[in-house]
């Protein structure tokens, strides 16, 4: 591997009938998934921000909607 100001130098090589490359160390991304998409001739790979879902939640709005009241009604018969 070459290190250039723009960049590394890394080969492509085959896996199956797809094209990989080994991804250096000081380059590594966080996480198991990324997001890869092509721009013009270059490939972005860009990883999934991930939240907690604590915090997921608390981004949504709550509900305004009423819901009926369902009672107490009686359970229907389960054929197992």
């Amino acid at each position: 591997m070459v290190t250039t100001l723009e960049g590394r130098h890394v080969r492509i090589f085959r896996n199956g009938r797809n094209q990989a490359i080994r991804i250096p160390r000081e380059l590594e991304l966080p996480g198991d998934e990324v997001i890869i998409r092509k721009e013009g001739a270059c490939l972005i790979i860009e990883p999934i921000k991930t939240l907690p879902l604590r915090e997921l939640l608390a981004q949504w709005e709550p509900l305004d909607d009423d819901f009926p009241d369902i009672g107490d009604l009686p359970a229907e018969p389960v054929d197992l």
